[in-house]
């Protein structure tokens, strides 16, 4: 827990300050640390106090030397300063709730009885009332929740995953139930896997989220459920999902890790190629975080290679998703993470040409990353026009990642302030939240 006895909260001429506002909104925390002692007289030592965090960290972070990435260090910096969530991406933090807010018991009044609507059953309740209800166990019931489970992929990715979530973590403690309800035998083994993939999803519309370490919490879940299965190729699959968490926290060498390890998991199993596919091309964006061009472009290679390989009709659903539209995207997001702009730009541009226009969020998040490579290719123009279609597509679902990549976007245009197509740009920004 971050220390909460220093000052109360920073200076407000600070928190409305161009710098710090621009500081906070891209997490530049060695700026948002080096303005906190030049204008609130907290000094190094101090923020390490109040943050939680030893003072050569933040001496490093300072120096430019270290980046922050973990969302609940960056949650103790919020809480330890009181800098307010909103300006570094959070969720409301406890302490700005203001006093008069909070609910207090009234004085007794002598009154009429209210007219009382029933309670909604609590989940304690809830479990108890399923329990007494609950028939068998069919065939017919897996059916139903793996259709639904595929409404929720659907939906997902056409809406994002915040609306989702109680939905699917509900349909999670469902199943839950049904399991330990359900003799050993196929269908308590199909229950299993039905969990373990709603254990992934919830897992991915909080990591969605930037809750990382929520998302954290439901993908070892889907973890122990696979291996409780022997499910290898999916134990790869929720390993994949770590690693590309892995890589947004900025640990990359883990997200090298972690999906080398899915590689092993999933490797001597049946049909694996279009599997091995999507893995690879995971280890790739941890090694171009890393700037690792030879191990980027080793496990492109082989990503490439496997998918010529595959046989898409027997690989399992859940990977079906890494076609060649999504090999072609993703093969030119690698090479731009390395800085292999020019070579990026073709790809990620046909990738969003084929892309369904109904799936939005990929296609924010691919539109991002080619106003990306247009912006290093110097088409300031032609960036800010592909920036402004996810930012459109991005005000059209409900992420917060793809919002803060389309903040991070604007942020690198600073240089560029007095320019038309930023001044459109921004424009069109100041409306789209406004």
């Amino acid at each position: 827990m971050a220390r909460t006895d220093g000052p109360r909260e920073l200076p407000a001429a600070l928190l409305t300050d161009p710098d710090m506002v621009n500081a906070c909104r891209t997490r530049d925390f060695s700026t948002i640390f080096a303005l906190v002692r030049r204008r609130a007289g907290i000094y190094p030592s101090r923020v390490a106090a109040l943050c939680d965090m030893t003072p050569s960290r933040v001496g490093e972070i300072i120096a430019g030397r270290r980046k922050l990435a973990h969302i609940d260090v960056i949650e103790r910096v919020a809480d330890g300063l009181r800098i307010p969530g909103a300006m570094l991406g959070l969720a409301q933090r406890p302490w700005e709730i203001p006093p008069w807010a909070t609910v207090t018991e009234p004085d007794p009044q002598p009154q009429a009885a209210p007219t009382v609507a029933p309670a909604a059953p609590t989940a304690e309740l809830d479990t108890i009332l399923h329990l007494v209800d609950a028939g068998d166990v069919t065939r017919s019931t897996l059916t139903a929740i793996q259709s639904a489970i595929e409404d929720y992929w659907k939906r997902d990715d056409q809406h994002g995953g915040a609306a989702l979530r109680p939905a699917v973590v509900g349909h999670l403690r469902y199943a839950q139930q049904l399991i330990d309800g359900t003799r050993e035998g196929p269908l308590r083994r199909g229950l299993i896997a039905l969990a373990a993939e709603l254990a992934r999803m919830a897992g991915w519309a909080y990591f969605d989220a930037r809750q990382y370490s929520t998302a954290r919490t439901y993908f070892t879940q889907a973890l122990h459920l696979a291996q409780n299965l022997g499910d290898r190729q999916f134990v790869a699959n929720v390993l994949s999902c770590m690693s590309l968490q892995a890589t947004y926290e900025g640990d990359a060498g883990e997200a090298a890790a972690l999906a080398r390890a899915a590689q092993d998991t999933a490797r001597a199993t049946e049909a694996p190629e279009l599997v091995m596919a999507m893995l690879h091309m995971r280890e790739a964006f941890a090694h171009a975080t890393l700037r690792a061009a030879d191990d980027c472009h080793r496990a492109l290679a082989r990503s490439h290679a496997e998918f010529q390989r595959a046989d898409t009709a027997n690989a399992p659903q859940w990977v079906r998703y890494f076609d060649e539209t999504k090999l072609i995207v993703d093969t030119g997001i690698a090479r731009a993470q390395l800085g292999e702009h020019r070579q990026a730009e073709p790809l990620i541009a046909e990738g969003l040409r084929r892309e369904n226009r109904d799936q939005q969020r990929g296609r924010a998040f691919h539109a991002f990353w080619l106003a990306t490579t247009q912006l290093h290719n110097g088409a300031l123009d032609r960036a800010c026009s592909t920036a402004g279609l996810a930012l459109d597509l991005a005000t059209n679902v409900d992420s917060p990642r793809i919002a803060g990549h389309v903040r991070e976007f604007h942020a690198r245009l600073a240089t560029s302030a007095r320019e038309a197509p930023v001044i459109a740009f921004e424009a069109k920004m100041r409306a789209a939240y406004a």
